[in-house]
This record gives C-alpha cells, sequence and structure tokens, in this order.
C-alpha cells in the first residue's frame, strides 16, 4: 500500500455548480433533497458561511414544535422541508414550509410503532422531482406527491415479503436508481428489493442475499461500469448489482451481530464500512471481474467504530465518531490523525471547511475540517427533550437545520 491521499471532489469546487444530478433529478445546490444531502456523502456544497459562533450559538431563524416523534432527518426541496414523525398513533411525513415552518400538509401512513428507545419513525424522506419517497418504521413503503401529500402508490414491504421488522424498527431512507426506488426488506425472501418508483410494480428481489434487514441506508456507485448498491446487511456489508439485484460480494469483518447503522462511505473505487459495539472498520478495495464486482480489504481499524452518527470524506481525511470520540483517520491507509470527546457521542455534516455536530446529549458544535487537530469554533445548547439527540444535522441555503424529536430549529449560518 502506498499511502498515497485518495483524491476526493473539493465540496469548494462542487460549490461553483448549479445543479447536481440525482438520478434523473435535477436539485439545486441550496436543496438537501434525500438522507445525507444530494449524494449521500454528508457534504454540502456552500460556502460563505460562518466560521466560528457566538457563545449563544448562531441566530435563530424559526422553530416549529409538534412533529410527534422519531429520530430521522430532512429533506429539502424548493420552498419545502419534509420530514417523519407521528401524529397520535400514526406515523406520519409533515411538509413544512422552508420560510417559516408552517404544516403545509401532513399524511398518515401506518400506524406508529413504540420501542423503549424511542417511538416513532428513524428514516428520512427522499425527494424525487414531484414526488416524496417515505418508508416508516413498521415498513410502509410510499409515493407521494410533493405539492399536496396525496398518494401516487403504497404498499408495506414487510408484509409483502414476510420479513420481520428489526428489533429496533426499520430505519433505513429509500433510494432513487432511475426509474427505480430501492429499500431493504430483509430475510430470505428479499433482502434487497427495487420497484418500479412511478407504480410500485417490482422490479426485482435479491434472492441470493437471505440476511435480516440492518439500520443503515444504502449509497449508489459506479466500479468500472457496474451499478453498485453498497450497504449493511443484519450480518455482513454487502454490494449489490443495481441491474438485477444480484449479490456480487459480502464481507462480514466491519459488522457486528447487534446494530449496523452507519451509511458507508465511497471514493475512488475504494469504501469504508464501519461500527460499534467493539468491531471496527474497513476499507475495501472494489474491482470489475466478469461483469460483478468484488472487493478486496485495504486495511481493517479498530479506530473507527462508528454507531449511528455517520461519517464523512473531506480532502482524503475520514471524520467521525467512534463511539463516543471524534476521530480523523486517512481514508487511504486508516492511520489515526487525531481524536478529541468534542461533542460526545453524536452525529455530523459538513459545509464550508467545517465540521456541523450534533452530540446525543444535546450539544450542537462547530469544528474545523482539519486533519492536524481538532480545532473547535463555537458550541451551544440545545433543549432536552427526553430523548437523545440523533437526527443529523443539515445545512441548506446558508442555514443549519436541527431536529430534535417533536422540534426543528432553523439557525442563521451565512457569513455577514
Amino acid at each position: 500500500m502506498n499511502g498515497k491521499r485518495l483524491a476526493t471532489i473539493s465540496p469548494h469546487l462542487l460549490a461553483l455548480l448549479c445543479w447536481v444530478g440525482l438520478g434523473t433529478t435535477m436539485v439545486m445546490a441550496q436543496d438537501w433533497p434525500q438522507w445525507r444531502g444530494p449524494q449521500r456523502t454528508g457534504l454540502s456544497s456552500e460556502t460563505g458561511l460562518l466560521k466560528t459562533w457566538p457563545a449563544e450559538g448562531p441566530p435563530r431563524v424559526w422553530s416549529i414544535n409538534g412533529l410527534g416523534e422519531g429520530y430521522g432527518s430532512l429533506a429539502i426541496k424548493g420552498d419545502r422541508i419534509l420530514l417523519q414523525g407521528t401524529n397520535g398513533g400514526a406515523s406520519v411525513v409533515f411538509c413544512l414550509s422552508r420560510q417559516n415552518g408552517r404544516v403545509l400538509w401532513s399524511t398518515a401512513l401506518g400506524p406508529k410503532v413504540s420501542e423503549s428507545r424511542g417511538n416513532g419513525p428513524r428514516a428520512t424522506p427522499t425527494i424525487d422531482d414531484d414526488r416524496v419517497y417515505v418508508l416508516t418504521e413498521n415498513g410502509d413503503l410510499a409515493c407521494l406527491r410533493l405539492r399536496d401529500g396525496s398518494s401516487i402508490w403504497r404498499k408495506n414491504i414487510l408484509r409483502e415479503f414476510g420479513a420481520s421488522n428489526p428489533h429496533w424498527m426499520i430505519s433505513e431512507s429509500p433510494l432513487i436508481d432511475g426509474d427505480r426506488v430501492i429499500v431493504s426488506p430483509g430475510g430470505r425472501s428479499a433482502g434487497m428489493a427495487a420497484f418500479n418508483k412511478m407504480n410500485g410494480t417490482r422490479v426485482w428481489v435479491s434472492q441470493d442475499l437471505s440476511d435480516e434487514a440492518a439500520y443503515s441506508s444504502p449509497i449508489l456507485v459506479d466500479v468500472a461500469g457496474i451499478r453498485t448498491i453498497l450497504n449493511f446487511t443484519a450480518n455482513a456489508a454487502v454490494g449489490i448489482r443495481a441491474t438485477d439485484g444480484k449479490l456480487m460480494f459480502s464481507y462480514d469483518r466491519a459488522a457486528n451481530g447487534t446494530a449496523n447503522c452507519a451509511t458507508p462511505v465511497y471514493a475512488d473505487n475504494k469504501v469504508f464500512f464501519s461500527s460499534a459495539y467493539g468491531t471496527g472498520g474497513a476499507l475495501l478495495k472494489l474491482r470489475a471481474e466478469g461483469g460483478v464486482v468484488k472487493a478486496d480489504e485495504v486495511y481493517f481499524t479498530r479506530e473507527m467504530m462508528n454507531h449511528h452518527g455517520g461519517m464523512i470524506l473531506v480532502n482524503g481525511y475520514l471524520y467521525g465518531f467512534s463511539n463516543s470520540i471524534l476521530t480523523c483517520l486517512e481514508f487511504a491507509t486508516g492511520k489515526k490523525q487525531w481524536s478529541h470527546r468534542s461533542v460526545g457521542k453524536g452525529s455530523l455534516t459538513y459545509a464550508d471547511g467545517m465540521l456541523y455536530l450534533i452530540g446525543e446529549n444535546h450539544v450542537v458544535g462547530l469544528a474545523e475540517a482539519n486533519p492536524n487537530a481538532y480545532v473547535e469554533k463555537g458550541r451551544f445548547q440545545i433543549e432536552d427533550l427526553g430523548r437523545p439527540s440523533w437526527a443529523h444535522p443539515v445545512i441548506a441555503g446558508g442555514q443549519l437545520f436541527v431536529r430534535n424529536q417533536g422540534s426543528l430549529t432553523v439557525y442563521n449560518v451565512r457569513a455577514r
């Protein structure tokens, strides 16, 4: 291994582009249309943002309560915000005004499910053109009209495939691939499945993937012309051929037997998978051979045991919480650059050279994406609403969006 840093597209270069592709959809740079942003990387392309925060935090733009329960993040397109919550006994998707947080519409999708670690949905809606795709904690998958929340089609993926709900309930955010929507019912009959996104008809089922579902969300990559879906199952990191659902590789060393939650991180034909519960992370090199993609381990490390807060890759360096410690690794080699207690165990997003951090104990922080040292530039406390702050932060349109159970608060982080 030569130790060279992997080249990644600079977020500052991306900021020069007005439009980026998402399947067949074109999204504006100030939109955040799905889980972890336009490319599912946790990277915002915006610039001109604050480099330090005052002691009380950045200015508040607006805040809304009444969104019920849930841990999911949010999706943004144009003047609309989509997120999942609860209303009484129902699992619900809310559409809010981006201007002031007013509820424009809400649609009940199925029953709310209660669980000791937190009730309600865990996923993030996916916006595709004029449609919204939503998956609830109980397997209710819906395609709705963005304008008014009316139903285009619905189904329950657990009932359709005779699958069982994971212990802490479905947490996957639907993935759009061209004219298809991808989800993971789990189990012997459908480890992963693709449906026609316009009418919900079945396109393929990955029958050779018999694992139960994990709690992570997939990404879509191209490996030498082979479109590949990368995700965790309950037992392994897997690569699925997007055209027909074929299981191409399975790697179990980075998976644990309790909960695999983190979205994989991909660059330059390499993918990093990580999980907690004493496990760790691995970088796999992907190669195309005979119409399939194979994976070879580059390294395995116990310096990144990421639970559910996600990881981001910036200029060849991987940032994420290893259990409760924010850690920076060199992506190509796994070399640890630094670690810091920061805001405690949490989640993170990147924009304009900075890491936006939310600790589960209700602390929001700002730090430099600096591979040489942890440099904090601000923090403030948010309200304790009785559950951990697990929803990932979002940066869009010069604003920081912080979802905390039934509340959503927006802060102005644009430099004046």
